[in-house]
């Protein structure tokens, strides 16, 4: 484990001793993270700022729960994504406001920082036309950077699933977007193997 995973694991081992401190801790080194989670699959600030603090009540009532069989990151970031399915159930589609450009960081990939201004409302746009499942994969693999271990652990779903939705949401993000170059149909040879 890493030294993070080795510390977030001493600090739910002390919060559940009754030391709030190390609760406190434990929130200001994932807090940012989990807004970011929260935020991508919700497209609202204010409904992420809710859930990122409905995921941290939750883990602050059910600490006891996490059994330290995966980082504790893995475990808060399927508790932040399950708090934000709660929210998109309770929402049923509301209509939502678009994120403002100063919430989101460029593209660095972009060729200039304009380029990256330009192109992000319409990704925003296309992630919100995915299903909650989709875009929570994307959200973990693409765009957070997780390994599809990672991203499975965290869903609690199989690896093999975690391929199956990103294929399929890649394919509709890149008919969403009007690229030229879609996806190929062989699932192998667009996610890889991790």
């Amino acid at each position: 484990m890493t030294d993070r995973a080795d510390r977030d694991i001493e600090l739910v081992t002390q919060y559940l001793r009754g030391d709030l401190a190390a609760f406190n801790e434990l929130m200001s080194a994932h807090e940012d993270r989990v807004f970011a989670v929260c935020l991508r699959m919700l497209h609202d600030r204010e409904a992420a700022l809710d859930a990122t603090q409905d995921t941290f009540l939750t883990v602050f009532r059910k600490a006891d729960k996490y059994k330290a069989r995966a980082a504790f990151s893995t475990w808060l970031y399927r508790v932040a994504v399950n708090t934000c399915y709660d929210h998109l159930r309770r929402a049923k589609r509301r209509r939502t406001n678009e994120l403002s450009e100063a919430h989101d960081p460029a593209d660095p990939q972009a060729a200039d920082a304009f380029d990256a201004i330009d192109v992000r409302p319409d990704i925003e746009a296309a992630l919100s036309l995915l299903s909650p499942e989709f875009r929570s994969a994307v959200i973990l693999v693409d765009l957070d950077g997780m390994s599809l271990e990672q991203a499975s652990d965290t869903l609690e779903i199989p690896t093999g699933t975690i391929k199956s939705r990103l294929f399929r949401a890649r394919r509709q993000l890149a008919r969403s977007l009007g690229n030229l170059n879609t996806p190929s149909e062989h699932p192998n040879e667009d996610c890889g193997e991790s």
